[in-house]
């Protein structure tokens, strides 16, 4: 057997980093640690290293990673990565990085890569300093190198990208899992009556952003309500320099009424709602994340806590989703897509 490492980057906080971030980094690296255990159990070497919270590319990163580990398969995930990963799921990703499937590379989605298991006789010297792991997956379709995933298992497709993320995943939203923390009570309300309205055939349930195809499918088996799903900027992350600018149709009502518009807008479309906010981000502020709202904001708004939210534009938002009079929740990927599983079926199932 080829020696496999399992390499788990974390990264930390900014000095001065705001509460929300700093719990979720602990978060974070406690999933990271639960991942280096599990891939030590199915036979490979693991490590966590953490990184400066920076924007350095990831390609350089990997580069410098397959230099230091030579001759070896390499599993590189982030410290938010599948958490919901099972042993057989993690034995996938050792054997892949072992050469075991012919040397194809495998990924957890090859349009989203969180995770990915190269072999060692993958040559990454020519890697480009690619912005995020989302664009390995190309890069290495382009060089002639068979690239697999495993889209089709949901589990692999969560990701802890906010402390919104964490709850769904612990269950927390449904009836039998009242919040703790009163830092949750407001989304878990949410979340409690957005699945009320999903088993309600007479209620309609709206999702907007970058959900899929498959998230709906499933919708539509699991749920009573009729759904309204408005798909966009799927790839956001991954898009060329020469692509257009994000739009949102969400956001170009927003451009006319402000932000404070949100609410009566999903009011007259649903009775519940989950949207993408990343979205509606990238629409307003541009699709570089440096312009956004700090992440202190985007984790605050999504806990629909509007009080603790600098920005201005994003406060208003949050604060008019939050008075509605239908429930909403925000968030990213993982919440208009597989999260929903966990909003509505714990299980997932």
């Amino acid at each position: 057997m080829t020696r496999v490492v399992a390499i788990i980057l974390h990264a930390l906080p900014d000095a001065g980093a705001g509460p929300l971030v700093s719990a979720f980094a602990a978060q974070r690296r406690a999933n990271a640690d639960a991942q280096a255990l599990g891939f030590v159990a199915v036979g490979a070497e693991s490590r966590v290293i953490s990184v400066p919270g920076d924007r350095a590319a990831f390609g350089a990163r990997l580069r410098a990673l397959a230099t230091d580990h030579p001759g070896s398969g390499l599993i590189i995930l982030g410290s938010g990565s599948t958490p919901l990963a099972t042993r057989a799921d993690r034995a996938a990703f050792v054997a892949a990085a072992d050469g075991q499937l012919d040397g194809s590379v495998l990924v957890n989605n090859r349009y989203s890569a969180d995770i990915l298991a190269i072999p060692a006789g993958v040559d990454l010297r020519g890697l480009p300093d690619l912005g995020a792991d989302n664009a390995v997956p190309n890069w290495l379709s382009g060089q002639g190198i068979a690239v697999r995933d495993l889209r089709g298992r949901w589990r692999l497709q969560v990701d802890l990208d906010s402390p919104a993320d964490v709850l769904l995943m612990q269950g927390r939203g449904t009836a039998d899992r009242p919040p703790a923390d009163p830092i949750a009570q407001r989304f878990t309300a949410a979340a409690m009556r957005v699945s009320a309205v999903a088993g309600d055939p007479a209620a309609e349930l709206l999702i907007a952003g970058r959900t899929s195809a498959d998230t709906l499918r499933w919708v539509e088996r699991r749920t009573a309500s009729r759904t309204r799903a408005l798909i966009e900027e799927r790839g956001m992350k991954t898009a060329r320099p020469d692509q257009r600018p994000t739009r949102s149709t969400l956001g170009l009502h927003l451009d006319r009424t402000g932000p404070a518009g949100l609410g009566s807008l999903i009011e007259g479309l649903a009775d519940a709602a989950i949207v993408d906010t990343r979205v509606l981000m990238a629409h307003h502020f541009g699709r570089d994340e440096a312009g956004w709202p700090v992440a202190e904001d985007r984790f605050a708004s999504d806990l629909l806590l509007h009080e603790r939210i600098q920005d201005p534009w994003l406060r208003e938002l949050t604060e008019s989703a939050e008075a509605a009079s239908v429930p909403v929740l925000l968030g990213g990927h993982t919440l208009v897509g597989p999260g929903i599983r966990l909003l509505l079926r714990p299980d997932g199932r």
